[in-house]
């Protein structure tokens, strides 16, 4: 049978970067297609280049085996590709029925009644919606608001608008990085249901538990080429990770137990107001110990980076109290916080973790450059900062050509290292006593620290996480992941709508468990609806 879709020796140059170097992708009818790779691996050229978003500067693909040219988006809908990307592309003011209409309006013919003016049809494209959702399996309500819906409810919107372009072929780039593991299982539901019905899939996502749940074709990308392809039968985690990566990884954070100390953070009723100043922190309470690692799970959006924002002097709380080491910090600034011996990895590293236009160098000594032994007075010591990038740069595997690279020329792996060094040298080892910090336990907030980094980097951050526990900090990690949270933690806090619903052990905590917990559902409403 002829490929529904092929991607045939397909290179793409950007300035200095050879994005995809004659890259091979065939996509079978009724299939879903897996494409792993880590960050920067070529996939999303690759995917854009299909989309018509890029135009290819050799090769060429085929649809139905007939070799096309697209210029645009356009062309590739017309010949029935579809794309949900990773941000949804929606207006939340909107309903269902108008975001899925949108570029595609159909017209009720003018009227005397109206006006003399032609209006959008908006109940034929109800119907229409209403059919498909059914056909496929996406309960969505065409009548509501996009801003009343879940974010699994946003994300069957965005597959409908593709199969309401009578899209037969579907690209998903990373379509669970915001869903709980319950709406991930959804999704698979749905994928399978679509296939079923003749439709065909390209799955990208870095989760390998995923591409064993749904996958029947599995697609590894490295450095810009295709290294190869298998089925999930043939194929384990490890040798998809070592495909990804060019060598063996450690999948399996390796940790021993926690043991525990006094406390170091405590959160009283803290409450913190959003941009918008809605109440995105709404009386949180907890407690980080020393030696502990608390981590933080939740769908991205239920005040997770709030939470951070306000503990790292980013943000001023509107109500409650923090302790640092059983000092009052609610109002801390960011300098106060790191001299009381606050370490953070951020979650938005360009904004602020890095100054992109700075070194390697220069980045590295960012918290601490005012201070000895890197400044005397007004006069910074460039020696010594060098010497301390260099060593810092080796100890924590930055691949940089040199200390003097600007961190914008480094991948973003390396880039979330050179913040991991900075932020672990001031409170482990040799470098906490150089530094001179305050008597008292330091405090390691990482927030979502390995997003969208590769399988490799992942494991050397959550090493490096691990040995800041074990030295005896305290470790509140924020993630999206859910099997980082899992696996990397000693307690687990749940949150939900800015709430922290429960906290449970992690050893004992299962991953339905903590699914429910983020969707809102406490044990008590469980019981209930029994």
């Amino acid at each position: 049978m002829t490929p529904v879709l092929q991607a045939v020796d397909i290179t793409k140059r950007f300035p200095g970067v050879l994005a995809n170097d004659h890259v091979n992708l065939t996509l079978e009818q009724g299939e879903i297609h897996a494409l792993l790779g880590e960050n920067g691996a070529g996939k999303s050229t690759l995917m854009n280049v299909l989309y018509g978003l890029y135009q290819p500067d050799e090769g060429e693909i085929k649809v139905a085996g007939e070799p096309v040219v697209f210029d645009s988006p356009h062309d590739a809908i017309a010949r029935g590709i579809g794309m949900v990307h990773q941000h949804f592309m929606l207006v939340p003011p909107l309903t269902v029925t108008e975001n899925i209409m949108l570029g595609q309006e159909s017209l009720v013919p003018a009227t005397e009644f109206m006006g003399g003016l032609a209006t959008l049809d908006r109940e034929s494209a109800a119907q229409r919606i209403r059919k498909l959702s059914a056909q496929y399996g996406l309960q969505v309500d065409p009548d509501a608001y996009v801003s009343d819906l879940t974010v699994g409810s946003q994300q069957r919107v965005e597959i409908l608008k593709a199969l309401y372009r009578e899209a037969a072929i579907l690209i998903l780039d990373e379509p669970t990085a915001v869903l709980t593991p319950q709406e991930a299982d959804d999704l698979f539901v749905i994928m399978r249901q679509m296939v079923s019905q003749g439709k065909s899939i390209i799955f990208i996502t870095h989760k390998l538990r995923e591409v064993f749940a749904v996958a029947d074709t599995i697609s590894v990308m490295r450095g810009g080429q295709m290294v190869g392809t298998v089925t999930p039968k043939d194929a384990t985690r490890e040798k998809l990770a070592e495909m990804m990566v060019g060598r063996q990884v450690l999948l399996q954070v390796d940790k021993g137990p926690a043991n525990p100390g006094a406390p170091v953070l405590r959160l009283e009723e803290l409450r913190v107001e959003d941009d918008r100043h809605h109440m995105a922190v709404d009386g949180v309470s907890l407690e980080v110990r020393a030696g502990e690692i608390l981590g933080v799970a939740g769908v991205q959006g239920n005040g997770q980076t709030e939470l951070a924002e306000a503990l790292t002097g980013l943000r001023k709380p509107a109500s409650g109290r923090i302790y640092f080491n059983e000092q009052e910090a609610s109002g801390a600034s960011p300098r106060e916080l790191v001299q009381a011996g606050l370490a953070h990895i951020p979650e938005d590293r360009h904004k602020h973790g890095l100054v992109l236009s700075f070194p390697v160098r220069d980045n590295i000594v960012l918290c601490t450059y005012y201070r000895e032994p890197f400044a005397e007075g007004a006069e910074l010591d460039y020696a010594t900062i060098a010497a301390e990038a260099q060593e810092l740069v080796h100890t924590f595997d930055v691949r940089t050509p040199s200390i003097m690279t600007s961190a914008s020329a480094l991948s973003g792996g390396n880039q979330q290292k050179v913040i991991v060094a900075r932020e672990l040298s001031r409170i482990v080892g040799d470098s906490y006593s150089r530094q001179e910090l305050p008597r008292g336990d330091p405090l390691l907030v990482a927030d979502q620290p390995t997003r969208g980094l590769d399988v490799g980097s992942i494991e050397f951050i959550h090493s490096q996480i691990v040995a800041a526990r074990d030295s005896g900090a305290a470790v509140l990690l924020i993630s999206a992941e859910l099997d980082e949270v899992m696996s990397l933690s000693d307690r687990i806090a749940v949150m939900y709508k800015g709430n922290v619903l429960e906290t449970l052990d992690a050893e004992t905590a299962t991953r339905e468990q903590l699914g429910l917990l983020m969707a809102g559902v406490t044990p008590e409403q469980e019981d209930a609806d029994v």
